[in-house]
């Protein structure tokens, strides 16, 4: 006889992947792949249009998989991760002007870190709040090439899940294992070259459940702080500092750029394909690194956090150079 557990850590990530994946086959073969379709501009990595609707499959199939597991929750939480998808799929079909958006996403955000440290001190909250926001929007600066975003949703929701059932956590675990899968069945029709773009209404949602999950996992004793900051580590490094640079040349952040490491290796003859091996690469270890120390002495997490912090400034370094490199040899 099948155990319990088994069920509940397998049956929620495949319904997940059948209902992600279904829908958004279903989508491109219909009429509302042409609801909203992304032109490309002269900020693009990509050269025709492709229907950004995507998201509404992973959204689906992690409700799916909600609906199954029935997860304890406060229901601000929820709330706010519907206000999310009901604005990021607004601006997906109409646009919604960018004070707007950040004035939801501020509020989400807001709502999430009152919910989840409510009995913790103001500070906490208010960095937990910024922590939050940032991830929702870096994650959204992040989806810009073909298979990025789905991937590190993949590996990372992925690693969530294994850190929970390492702890024995099967429910929250079953959790992060769906969205993983959701994403999945997303990835398949995104890998490159991508028929189909994951949008607001996907890469919104998955910023917030990325930092919402890495708190509420510390605060059940699955992991340490530090766990999440490691894991989306190539996503957090990527979107900071070319949010820093542009700040420091007073650049208007808010707008449209190509100036993040993974659209600059795209545009230096990488291309699509072997960025997203490249990024996947670099996810991977960070992610076993991070699990196989999330149980270690304090000063063990400490010199891996140290040895991370290191790692990515020698990167940023290399891929200066590469970039500075190309541009000499291309002029």
């Amino acid at each position: 006889m099948i155990p319990a557990t088994v069920y509940a850590v397998v049956v929620p990530p495949l319904l997940a992947f059948i209902v992600s994946s279904a829908l958004i086959a279903v989508i491109l073969r219909s009429r509302v792949a042409a609801l909203t379709l992304d032109h490309p501009n002269e900020r693009s990595l990509h050269a025709v249009a492709v229907p950004r609707t995507g998201g509404i499959g992973i959204v689906a199939g992690i409700a799916a998989a909600c609906v199954y597991l029935q997860p304890a929750g406060d229901p601000w939480l929820w709330l706010a991760l519907a206000l999310l998808i009901a604005v990021s799929l607004v601006d997906d079909l109409r646009g919604v002007r960018v004070a707007w958006r950040l004035l939801m996403h501020v509020a989400g955000a807001v709502v999430a870190a009152t919910v989840l440290l409510g009995d913790h001190a103001w500070w906490l909250m208010v960095v937990a709040a910024l922590a939050i926001a940032w991830m929702i929007n870096l994650y959204n600066f992040m989806d810009g090439a073909d298979g990025l975003a789905g991937g590190m949703a993949v590996i990372g929701f992925g690693s969530y899940g294994v850190a929970a059932l390492a702890g024995g956590d099967i429910t929250f675990a079953a959790v992060n294992l769906s969205i993983a899968t959701a994403a999945l069945g997303f990835l398949f029709f995104n890998f490159p070259p991508a028929r189909i773009f994951m949008g607001d209404a996907g890469a919104i949602p998955l910023g917030f459940l990325a930092a919402v999950v890495d708190i509420a996992g510390c605060l059940r004793g699955d992991w340490p702080w530090w766990l999440g900051l490691v894991i989306f580590s190539p996503f957090i490094v990527d979107a900071s500092i070319t949010l820093m640079k542009r700040l420091l040349r007073g650049t208007r952040v808010w707008q449209a750029h190509r100036e993040h490491y993974y659209q600059r290796l795209v545009q230096s003859g990488w291309g699509h394909r072997k960025t997203a091996y490249a990024e996947y690469a670099l996810m991977l270890p960070c992610s076993a690194l991070a699990l196989l120390g999330m149980r270690q002495s304090f000063g063990v997490q400490m010199a891996i956090l140290f040895s991370v912090a290191i790692f990515y400034a020698g990167l940023a370094i290399a891929l200066e150079r590469h970039f500075f490199h190309t541009a000499a040899s291309d002029a």
